[in-house]
């Protein structure tokens, strides 16, 4: 079992950055896929970026692509969402979650392929 918890969200101005942070627990962090998805009032979870095993391989939604990185640190069981030129409707809570694959290339922009979710953190940002 892992157990995922974010932080880092806040009210930020568009235009502004934040970085969000998501620490696990679990001794096997290595052996999963990352994700970040989020959810605004109203609307379903959408995906917003993952990451293999090793980090070695990135993919993130079109609709923050060139203004959102996502990375990792296995030392630390730790994996980041960096967001810069933040929009209004990046507005949302932003949820982190792990997927477990065998082989370390592997990551999902589907929410259902996700086996552990953390309890979200909240992005504002405003006009």
């Amino acid at each position: 079992q892992v157990q995922l918890v974010e932080s880092g969200g806040g009210l930020v101005q568009a235009g502004g950055s934040l970085r969000l942070s998501c620490g696990a627990s679990g001794r096997t962090f290595s052996m999963y896929a990352m994700g970040w998805f989020r959810q605004a009032p109203g609307k379903e979870r959408e995906f917003v970026a993952t990451i293999s095993r090793s980090g070695s391989s990135t993919l993130v939604a079109d609709s923050v692509k060139g203004r959102f990185t996502i990375s990792r640190d296995n030392a630390k069981n730790t994996v980041h969402l960096q967001m810069n030129s933040l929009k209004p409707e990046d507005t949302g809570v932003y949820y982190c979650a792990a997927a477990f694959y065998s082989t370390p290339w592997r990551m999902s922009t589907r929410a259902n392929e996700y086996d552990y979710w953390g309890q979200g953190t909240q992005v504002t940002v405003s006009s």
